[in-house]
């Protein structure tokens, strides 16, 4: 089975993708957050850097999903879908222009024509003011102090991932809204495991 993770920062889609990897003995398909070289840059000067930097994310996710398009068993913890919601989020801020979504937008499509689809979406959800607080914590010195930005973030999220997949004809049967709390309680996970196996997802192989 082919499953993308997808939420907001600070959701916990590495640690949950990695967990259900392992179970479901697949192949991890990870976005490469830390090496982002612009992201540093982009909490420094938004504007500037938001194409730049959404761009790499996007190479660098196409780049890995292309080199396993054909293994019917994997686990990836972003999705071109996760990244055009914060491209959309982006220009509903007046970050990115409409033109530099527009384009965003494009090179994602033709990225999504080259791909296999997920058998499972799964949207991880969690309150506003837990998000900011796990924001607020993070190791990453470069979110800090950006309080503004994630609110607004946070704010549009999951509106803005249900019009993606409304756009994109993504049925309701393939996606699982997951509401999350703690990913380290193994049994969280048990039941993570037992909403997933209970969808009964037919496989695209």
């Amino acid at each position: 089975m082919r499953i993308g993770i997808i939420g907001p920062t600070g959701a916990g889609k590495t640690l949950l993708s990695k967990k259900l990897a392992a179970y479901y003995h697949a192949k991890l398909i990870e976005q490469a957050t830390e090496k982002n070289e612009y992201l540093p840059h982009f909490y420094k000067d938004k504007e500037t850097f938001a194409l730049l930097s959404q761009t790499a994310f996007y190479s660098s996710l196409f780049l890995s999903s292309i080199l396993n398009k054909d293994n019917p068993n994997i686990v990836a913890d972003e999705t071109i879908f996760g990244n055009l919601a914060y491209t959309e989020i982006l220009r509903l801020c007046g970050i990115m222009t409409a033109t530099e979504a527009a384009l965003t937008f494009s090179v994602s499509e033709d990225h999504m024509r080259r791909l296999p689809s997920y058998d499972l979406h799964i949207v991880l959800v969690r309150k506003e003011e837990e998000l900011m607080e796990i924001v607020r914590k993070s190791s990453r010195p470069y979110e800090k102090d950006q309080d503004e930005y994630f609110e607004f973030v946070f704010g549009a999220y999951y509106d803005t991932v249900k019009r993606i997949f409304k756009n994109y004809k993504i049925p309701d049967s393939k996606i699982l809204w997951l509401p999350v709390h703690d990913l380290n309680d193994d049994e969280e996970i048990k039941s993570i495991i037992a909403k997933i196996d209970a969808m009964q997802i037919t496989t695209s192989r």
